[in-house]
């Protein structure tokens, strides 16, 4: 059993490189054993490209007949871009594949595990789960609930506050902080911000390469999957000249009338007209409209109203706070607008992580799900 969970904890970390690549794919590592010797390895690296089982296999060769396959991920059944790897590893002659969990996309859940038995593999799930699905929430939640995963990344000063009353925020947080928010754009498959954001910042929300601390292999992963960059403009308010659209292609989100949409277009952008109310785009059907376009995770970089009206709604899972230590004072602006008149409404959090980022502190925390009423 520790003999398993060694080379299924080898796979995962494989899986792991795929991280800033594979979407809208999940994430996803294989290790070929045999005689307890590690004879292939692979990972999934991007959409259109071989799947991790085939990489492994290929580098284990002949010897994976009568091998054992670990791999993060239930292998797929079914033809996408690519051929099912379950037959791959059939074809391969493994006797044994140990799978961290099955994969949550219906056209594959369970099936592919299925056919290995069919063929007479000795099959197990389960091994090490919790670090597989830790790995591919976004994914997951986007098989199961047609929702992305949803982040909110802040910097706010040690009393709690963003920017100051006239606007001004460069730069509350140090170069390590912006480093790690620079890895966090390019993990997601949407960077999200609003019209506020874009005209006081002159924001651009690009992954800047130089900046992600990352390996060569890694860093031009990342830059060849940018981010789709999405402005929340509800009354488009933000010129085609500003910055945010110099910086390349990016989709608005408006309730303004679709008669600019051709501008838009001219432009090398997209105009995407989502239902709201008052002049705001409802922000559940622009999440479900990226999740139908494969979007695992979005990451919110916001101001306080839209950052707020996320939390209002429900929408976040994951709270992503850079405190800097410094105070900005009580004129300056808050953290979100969250107008709350009892302490019974308050917005308890579970902290996950919380560690020194050069200056800084990052915080990680996620809603606390209220029990169900009895």
């Amino acid at each position: 059993m520790h003999t398993d969970q060694a080379f299924m904890a080898r796979a995962l970390e494989l899986a792991r490189k795929g991280l800033y690549s594979t979407h809208p794919n999940p994430r996803v590592g294989c290790v070929i054993l045999r005689d307890n010797k590690i004879v292939g390895e692979g990972w999934h690296a991007r959409a259109g490209e071989p799947h991790a089982e085939v990489y492994a296999l290929r580098q284990a060769g002949e010897l994976a007949r009568g091998a054992t396959a670990y791999v993060t991920l239930e292998p797929c059944s079914h033809h996408g871009r690519t051929p099912p790897c379950a037959d791959a590893l059939i074809g391969a002659g493994v006797s044994r594949v140990v799978a961290a969990m099955q994969d949550p996309n219906p056209a594959v859940s369970g099936s592919g595990l299925l056919r290995l038995m069919n063929a007479g593999i000795s099959v197990q799930s389960g091994m090490l789960e919790a670090e597989a699905r830790a790995l591919n929430e976004g994914f997951i939640k986007r098989m199961e609930h047609g929702l992305p995963l949803v982040r909110v990344k802040m910097a706010m000063s040690l009393d709690g506050r963003t920017a100051m009353a006239s606007g001004e925020s460069k730069w509350i947080t140090g170069p390590h902080a912006r480093s790690a928010v620079q890895r966090l754009r390019a993990q997601a498959s949407v960077v999200l911000t609003g019209a506020d954001t874009v005209l006081a910042d002159d924001a651009r929300l690009t992954v800047r390469p130089d900046e992600l601390g990352l390996n060569g292999e890694l860093s031009a992963l990342a830059e060849r999957r940018p981010p789709l960059r999405v402005l929340v403009d509800g009354r488009l308010r933000v010129p085609l000249t500003a910055a945010f659209f110099q910086a390349g292609p990016a989709l608005v989100a408006t309730c303004a009338a679709a008669s600019a949409r051709d501008n838009y277009l001219s432009e090398g952008h997209e105009l995407l007209a989502v239902p709201g109310s008052s002049g705001h785009v409802d922000l559940r059907k622009l999440l479900l409209e990226l999740a139908s376009r494969g979007a695992n995770e979005v990451l919110v970089e916001a101001g306080p109203k839209l950052a707020g009206a996320f939390a209002r709604q429900g929408l976040v899972d994951e709270y992503q706070i850079f405190m800097a230590p410094k105070f900005l004072g009580s004129g300056a602006r808050p953290l979100l607008d969250l107008p709350l008149a009892r302490m019974a409404e308050a917005q308890a959090l579970e902290i996950i992580d919380m560690r020194a980022v050069g200056d800084d502190w990052r915080i990680i925390a996620r809603p606390q799900i209220a029990p169900a009423a009895e």
